[in-house]
């Protein structure tokens, strides 16, 4: 009864997720439904289990989601984002239309911008631009996802998403954990996408299918589904978007673009030349938790890196925004419900870990193949597909196994710094099922169905990280971590 109970609670979470209910209702109502038929103590599970988990995520990573959304919202505003999605669609022009959009979702996306406050500016722009090259309209979600959901989310090396901070703690890695393996696996997923969807504009120009002459309107949006299925899978809810005061004139592009590369710079000065040189023996006391700094210093730099990249904008920009305080709370209001739906899940993740049945669970897990990093991208990859969130799959996984293949890995002599890749790369490939809450933003956005656009997305999002994925665990399995 155990295992069917955690099975009828994953199904009861999937199911009812995927039709727009708040995982703030269900996460816990389903980790009731699996504690109930594993005949454990309810109320126990809910006060001791869940929300100590949930509020354990929200403790270490809050400040993250904050100031990423609210540098994100500052960019919004700002005019920084539409700037350089503007720089690129004029310097590429319509004959490098597809690349035109890749290229500024990955800088805007890899400088710290959030995917949400990036779709809705680039999607406009390169709807009027593939109009105007005249490629359809159901291959910008495809390209548009390539350069902001995949390599700039989970393999380059710094890059402040989210997902690429939560391994940190786990592993004491920093978030240039095997560069030299997230610049390859970044390569694979870049170069593999832009071949698919050059061979699917030549196809369409074939088949005599052109865009529309003039830019496509965008459609409206059913907000509250839109926003339930959203918050989970990415680190800004976009009921924010609208909200605050856009600037009409948009800074010059070295203005838009120091912002992002602040973020990159302080990130890898805090984190190979600041902290290690700290005298931090401090954190060993009781009164900080009796960590490492090899605990702290990955969440720490990234935290830094944006708190100067926030400064460095309202320095650069004040001019352009005249409604900073509307703006800044929208930021910080933008941050609370992800966090809360991602530790929501986290909470559901520890009530099934915690039940005598999960047992058969993990040891079926551990016992797939002798190398850990096998069974690590396995473990993502599944929990990730299931809940239709790359951050609430791979915080799942690494609750409930990462002690485990942990001990494998030293066992093993593989470095930390590689299960930390391998953990992000493997969250950030079927969490884009069709039911991921930024699939279907961004489809809905761009005025597209699943069935126009979404083997496109498949094989941008999903087929390219899962070929970069297996090629990051056989280099590192045969040479280490690099």
């Amino acid at each position: 009864m155990g295992l069917l109970g955690i099975l009828l609670g994953l199904a009861l979470l999937i199911g009812l997720a995927y039709r727009g209910w708040s995982v703030l209702l269900l996460a816990p109502a389903a980790a009731m439904v699996a504690a109930l038929l594993s005949r454990e103590p309810l109320l126990a599970h809910w006060t001791q289990t869940f929300m100590v988990a949930a509020g354990g995520f929200v403790a270490q990573f809050f400040p993250l989601f904050l100031l990423g959304a609210l540098f994100g919202k500052l960019m919004e505003d700002s005019g920084s984002v539409a700037a350089i999605a503007r720089w690129f669609t004029e310097r590429l022009g319509v004959r490098r239309a597809v690349l035109a959009v890749v290229l500024a979702g990955a800088l805007v996306t890899y400088g710290g911008v959030s995917l949400f406050v990036a779709i809705f500016v680039i999607v406009p722009m390169g709807q009027a631009l593939f109009a105007s090259a005249g490629i359809p309209n159901r291959l910008l979600p495809a390209a548009v996802a390539l350069g902001s959901m995949t390599f700039t989310m989970s393999a380059m090396p710094g890059t402040p998403a989210i997902q690429n901070a939560i391994p940190m703690p786990f592993f004491g890695t920093t978030a240039f954990a095997a560069p030299g393996l997230g610049l390859i696996a970044s390569a694979i997923m870049l170069g593999f996408g832009l071949w698919w969807l050059a061979r699917a504009e030549r196809a369409a120009r074939s088949a005599g299918e052109t865009a529309l002459a003039a830019p496509l309107q965008t459609p409206a949006l059913d907000q509250g589904l839109v926003r339930e299925r959203s918050v989970a899978s990415r680190e800004f809810d976009p009921a924010e978007t609208g909200r605050g005061h856009r600037h009409d004139r948009q800074p010059p592009l070295a203005v838009a673009v120091a912002p992002l590369a602040v973020v990159v710079l302080v990130n890898l000065t805090m984190s190979l030349l600041v902290l290690p040189r700290l005298d931090t023996a401090f954190l060993a006391e009781p009164r900080w938790g009796g960590v490492t700094l090899a605990a702290v210093a990955g969440v720490w730099s990234v935290i830094v890196a944006l708190l100067a990249a926030i400064v460095t904008l309202l320095l650069l920009n004040r001019g352009r925004l005249p409604d900073l305080r509307a703006t800044m709370d929208a930021g910080a209001n933008a941050s609370v419900l992800p966090i809360l739906s991602v530790a929501s899940l986290v909470g559901f993740g520890a009530v099934v870990a915690a039940l005598p049945a999960f047992a058969v669970v993990r040891d079926a897990v551990l016992g797939v193949g002798n190398n850990p990093l096998v069974t690590l991208a396995i473990a993502t990859n599944t929990l990730a597909a299931l809940t239709g969130s790359a951050s609430g799959g791979l915080t799942i996984a690494l609750d409930a196994l990462g002690a485990d293949l942990l001990k494998m890995a030293a066992t093993e002599g593989i470095d930390p710094a590689l299960m930390h890749r391998v953990a992000v790369i493997g969250a950030g490939t079927l969490d884009s099922l069709p039911h991921n809450g930024a699939v279907v933003t961004l489809l809905a956005l761009c005025g597209a169905t699943h069935r126009e656009s979404y083997r496109d997305i498949v094989v941008a999002c999903i087929v390219g990280p899962i070929i970069a994925l297996v090629v990051v665990i056989g280099l590192g399995t045969r040479f280490g971590s690099f």
